[in-house]
C-alpha cells in the first residue's frame, strides 16, 4: 500500500533525522573563530611578525616610490642634458673656427711684428753710437753680424694646456731671433772718455753686454791714442719702449 503525506517537510525531516545512514553538514561556530583568533593575536610572535610584515610593505612601498621619482628625474635630466648638447654642438664648432681664425691672423702678426722689429737694426745702432760718443773719441770702423728676426722659417708650437687634446687651441708663433753681433773700433785721447762711453751705450736700449776686447796704444797722425775695440749684442726693446715719429719734409 502507498501512503501519501499531505503536510509537505514533515515526513523528509523525519526520516532525514531518524535515518541511520545519513551524514550531518558540520556547522560554522562563529564565536570559536574568534576566540581562538582573539587567543592567537595575544600571542607576542604573531605580533612581531604581523608588524614585521607592515613595516616591510611599507618600505618597499617607500623605496619603489623614491626610485620611480628618482628615475623620472634622471630622466627630465638625460632629456635636457642631450637638448643643450645638441644646442651648444654647433656653438662650440663656431668657437673652434673663430679660434682658427683667430690663430692664423696673430700668426700673421706676429710674423710682421718681427719683420717690423729688425728692419732699422743698422739707423738703431748708428742713432746709439753717435748719441753715446764723448768728445776727444771717433769711430774707425762698426759693423754688425747675425741676421735679423723672420729670416728662418716660422715655427708654431702649442701651449702647455693644449699639448696634451687632440685638437690644439692658442697655437703661438715663434719666431726665431739671431743674435746680431756689434763691433766697434774706435779711437781716443782720453781713457776716461772711453769708460763714459760704454756706460753710456750700456744704458741704451738697443744695445746689451758692452764688453772691452781690446785697448792699446796707437798712433793716429802722429798722435799718441788709445785705440779700443768694443763688442756687444743688439737687444730688442719692447714695442712700449721704442718711440715711433712720422717722418716729415717739408718743401719751400
Amino acid at each position: 500500500m502507498i501512503g501519501i503525506n499531505l503536510l509537505p517537510g514533515t515526513g523528509t525531516k523525519t526520516r532525514r533525522s531518524s535515518g541511520g545512514g545519513g551524514r550531518s553538514l558540520p556547522k560554522l561556530d562563529i564565536a570559536a573563530s574568534i576566540a581562538s583568533l582573539r587567543e592567537k593575536i595575544r600571542d607576542p610572535w604573531m605580533i612581531g611578525a604581523v608588524a614585521a610584515t607592515l613595516v616591510a610593505v611599507a618600505a618597499v612601498g617607500l623605496l619603489y616610490t623614491t626610485q620611480a621619482r628618482r628615475e623620472s628625474a634622471l630622466e627630465e635630466a638625460e632629456q635636457k642634458a642631450v637638448q643643450d648638447s645638441t644646442r651648444y654642438a654647433s656653438v662650440l664648432r663656431e668657437r673652434e673656427r673663430a679660434e682658427a681664425k683667430r690663430d692664423t691672423v696673430l700668426r700673421s702678426l706676429n710674423l710682421i711684428r718681427a719683420i717690423d722689429d729688425d728692419r732699422f737694426i743698422w739707423p738703431h745702432v748708428m742713432d746709439e753710437v753717435s748719441r753715446a760718443l764723448p768728445p776727444y773719441t771717433w769711430i774707425v770702423s762698426l759693423g754688425f753680424t747675425g741676421a735679423g728676426q723672420a729670416q728662418q722659417p716660422v715655427s708654431t708650437l702649442p701651449t702647455a694646456a693644449a699639448a696634451g687634446k687632440k685638437q690644439q687651441h692658442h697655437v703661438q708663433t715663434v719666431v726665431p731671433r739671431d743674435t746680431v753681433r756689434i763691433r766697434l773700433v774706435g779711437n781716443t785721447v782720453d781713457i776716461q772718455a772711453l769708460t763714459r762711453f760704454m756706460k753710456q751705450l750700456e744704458s741704451s736700449p738697443f744695445l746689451e753686454d758692452v764688453q772691452l776686447a781690446k785697448s792699446e796704444r796707437a798712433q793716429d797722425n802722429g798722435k799718441e791714442v788709445t785705440q779700443f775695440q768694443l763688442d756687444m749684442l743688439y737687444s730688442r726693446p719692447e714695442a712700449e719702449l721704442v718711440r715711433r715719429v712720422p717722418l716729415a719734409l717739408s718743401v719751400r
